[in-house]
């Protein structure tokens, strides 16, 4: 191993000591919605009184920040290290958004240097003390996860997202496989986008099945988060940059998430 490595991977093991828990969230297939569960577990992990940060490190399409309505900051250099974006409820964040040039600006990179910057990250940010710092990865088990679970040595563990749908089953299995086999724990599993109930008439409609998200628990034997409901307005706040579950607090999509929060926060702490 060469000195500046060995120089990289102590620095990241000072920065994350200071970081109670390390938590991946990864999924099998896009279009699972996995940056908005991030932003939302982040933000409800703050409100229940811990110190949170926001990890993006996906790389190519970078979305946490637009998310949370931070798309037009800048990371800023000190001479302790970089310091990272503060969002909403003093959330910390950092991204590749917040170094590239223009919003559309697209990231046009080989591995080696994906896996580099996912280093520096972890190495040089001033994260400070954190009780929980959420990575969302891009789908799939290729470079960025790769990094991650290469670099933190201590990771808490991995939340996976998945939706209703069948289709979904193999991918996220895959998922699974993958913290399995780098002996990352599974926290557990969390469906998104689990039916549409009307504001008009309160019927609940399965628009992309259902189930599957229990089912794969059961079949791989890992805890089963719970499901979060589509209501379009989430949507609508991510591209204002909105946060959700303060401005409808009472929705069935916040008291959702909140409990997701309360169970994952149970599992780690209860464990550590």
């Amino acid at each position: 191993m060469s000195s500046s490595r060995k120089d990289l991977l102590g620095m990241i093991e000072e920065r994350m000591s200071r970081v109670k828990h390390k938590i991946m969230i990864v999924s099998g297939k896009g279009g699972v919605g996995k940056s908005s569960i991030t932003a939302l577990l982040a933000l409800g992990t703050a409100l229940k009184g811990r110190r949170v940060g926001i990890l993006d490190a996906d790389i190519h399409g970078p979305s946490i920040p637009k998310i949370l309505g931070l798309q037009s900051s800048q990371l800023l250099v000190s001479p302790m290290g970089i310091v990272p974006v503060k969002g909403p409820l003093n959330v910390k964040v950092v991204s590749t958004q917040f170094i590239l040039p223009a919003e559309d600006s697209p990231v046009i990179w080989r591995g080696p240097l994906k896996g580099r910057l996912i280093g520096e990250f972890l190495a040089k940010v001033l994260w400070g003390e954190l009780d929980y710092l959420y990575i969302d990865l891009p789908p799939g088990t290729g470079d960025e996860p790769l990094s991650v679970a290469q670099y933190i040595k201590n990771l808490t563990g991995a939340i996976v997202v998945t939706i209703p749908s069948d289709l979904s089953r193999l991918v996220v299995k895959k998922a699974i496989r993958f913290c399995e086999k780098l002996k990352v724990p599974v926290i557990g599993i969390i469906e998104n986008m689990s039916g549409f109930t009307c504001p008009k008439c309160g019927t609940t409609y399965q628009l992309f099945g259902g189930g599957a998200g229990l089912k794969i628990a059961l079949e791989m034997n890992i805890p089963y988060l719970g499901s979060i409901p589509i209501d379009p307005r989430l949507s609508d706040c991510n591209d204002r940059g909105e946060v959700y579950i303060l401005k409808y607090k009472d929705s069935d999509v916040t008291k959702a998430v909140m409990k997701i929060v309360d169970e994952v926060i149970s599992r780690v702490e209860e464990s550590s």
